[in-house]
């Protein structure tokens, strides 16, 4: 697959150089998708100003089976390729827990009950662009009102992420894992 638009090469403006730095694993070279990005500054900013990059009020599992799964549901190879590279192993998803995320329904076997919310949620969304008043009273009954802010705001964020990486015809990383057959 061809890009459409080049990524910026190093050397890199000190500005967009020091971000690299602050989100990027020391050792690991920028990522496609940020090089692509930077490449606009405006967009750039927007991007970043709008991220979600910090770990916010979920903790690191929770957040990547939302992302992850966000990815799946989008068929974003790319972005579910450097996610499962680089957190799976730390936030301890099993082999079997990140098939399920592409491939499962919300219901598969693999996932505590507060966790086959999380991929309700997300499901919801991407489905319908809402959460059914039974699915939201259920998320209530566990996770706070920052906790489901936060979700939603994944959701949003991470198909906007897909938006980019699918249209810009990204490549995937080297280190990218491989997307299992979609949802």
């Amino acid at each position: 697959m061809t890009p459409r638009v080049a990524p910026l090469n190093a050397p890199y403006p000190d500005d967009v150089q020091a971000t690299f730095d602050r989100i990027m694993p020391a050792g690991v070279e920028p990522l496609v998708l940020f090089r692509t990005l930077a490449s606009v500054p405006r967009v750039w900013e927007k991007f970043r100003a709008g991220s979600l990059l910090d770990r916010g009020p979920l903790d690191l599992r929770q957040r990547e089976i939302v992302i992850d799964r966000v990815c799946a549901r989008c068929d974003c190879a790319y972005e579910w390729g450097v996610h499962v590279a680089f957190f799976a192993k730390p936030v301890e998803l099993t082999e079997a827990q990140i098939r399920a995320l592409a491939t499962d329904s919300a219901d598969a076997a693999v996932w505590s009950e507060e966790e086959r919310l999380l991929i309700r949620a997300v499901d919801a969304l991407h489905d319908t662009i809402d959460i059914p008043d039974a699915l939201w009273r259920a998320l209530a009954a566990i996770f706070s009102r920052e906790q489901i802010l936060e979700v939603i705001a994944l959701c949003g964020f991470y198909r906007t992420v897909a938006y980019y990486c699918r249209a810009l015809r990204l490549p995937a990383e080297p280190y990218g894992v491989a997307l299992p057959r979609a949802v």
